[in-house]
């Protein structure tokens, strides 16, 4: 496994992390194979776990606290985000900052993972969404500072809205913003105009979301997929963007061939860009954690193979099932 310095923090975070979502709250999702899972991805290096308390009310949290137990003797790195009070996702464009993120919400939410977590110091707490119209607030700022200070949290970061990668740079104009989690794979490039030089200039870390467009990219799904009651997966490949996501991983397979499996194109592709810190794949079996672990070899993916995909972009904008 190779490790990138974590923005300005000195921290080596592991090239793939740890996407702790699909572990609570969707269907196949099993504690007991969870666990092991976790502990395989330590095993192969693995030191990044990004959590929240809106994954299953916490639940997601209280398996990393796990881990953390069983690894006490690693330098394992939590990552988790403050949910928006207004249960909006993501906001509407007329929330406030009081709507979303009062000021005894960010403390009650990060006193809550903390618990969860069973750590004193959270070392990533992260907005969970986020409108930059925000951003020029005094109260946000004062009360990252404040949870910095008594230190509760050690760093802060941005969770940016799906399909709105720009949405946050005047929030990191403040200074008070370590990283920012972002949606960026194959289809999702858009991260690269703006948002990547901006954080690559400034020495902002970058955690790359879903690499596999919420499953699409490891070629399994088909136009029959469907999962269990409550699964967001239902919402988002529903009949506006099931079909043409297949018809673009047709076409994908029809490019890689037998070069090298769908799943591992998609992670070398993000692992390739240099302002990636990190990725964080979900992953709830061994042999998928086996597998992403590989693509932390430092390899990257070649220019030839980049040049290729970027015929694959895919610009589009939010909806109401892509939140």
């Amino acid at each position: 496994m190779k490790y990138k310095k974590f923005g300005k923090l000195d921290w080596n975070i592991s090239q793939v992390g740890y996407g702790m979502w699909g572990m609570a709250g969707w269907s196949e999702s099993d504690d007991k194979i969870s666990n092991k899972s976790l502990d395989r991805a330590v095993e192969l290096g693995c030191n990044f776990f990004d959590t929240a308390w809106g994954y299953a009310e916490g639940r997601s949290e209280k398996i990393l606290a796990g881990l953390l137990k069983r690894h006490s003797e690693k330098r394992l790195y939590t990552a988790t985000k403050i949910p928006p009070k207004i249960d909006e996702w993501p906001p509407s464009k007329s929330s406030t900052l009081k709507d979303i993120y009062p000021s005894n919400h960010m403390v009650e939410y990060t006193e809550k993972s903390l618990k969860n977590l069973g750590v004193e110091t959270i070392d990533l707490q992260q907005f969970h969404v986020w409108e930059d119209s925000w951003a020029e607030r005094d109260e946000w700022k004062e009360m990252v500072l404040k949870l910095k200070q008594e230190g509760k949290v050690q760093s802060f970061g941005i969770s940016v809205n799906r399909w709105e990668p720009a949405n946050c740079l005047k929030a990191l104009e403040s200074g008070l913003i370590d990283s920012i989690q972002v949606i960026y794979n194959i289809f999702d490039q858009s991260p690269e105009d703006v948002l990547f030089p901006y954080c690559e200039k400034n020495d902002i870390a970058v955690i790359a979301r879903v690499p596999f467009d919420e499953g699409s990219l490891t070629g399994k799904l088909t136009l029959a997929s469907k999962w269990d009651i409550g699964d967001f997966r239902n919402i988002y490949f529903g009949p506006e963007n099931l079909p043409p996501t297949i018809k673009r991983i047709e076409k994908l397979k029809e490019l890689v061939q037998n070069e090298m499996p769908l799943a591992e194109l998609a992670l070398r592709f993000i692992a390739a860009h240099p302002a990636v810190t990190t990725m964080i794949p979900g992953m709830r079996q061994l042999r998928n954690v086996e597998a992403n672990m590989r693509i932390g070899d430092g390899q990257g993916l070649s220019q030839e193979w980049i040049d290729k995909l970027r015929d694959h972009r895919w610009d589009r904008l939010p909806t109401n099932w892509s939140c």
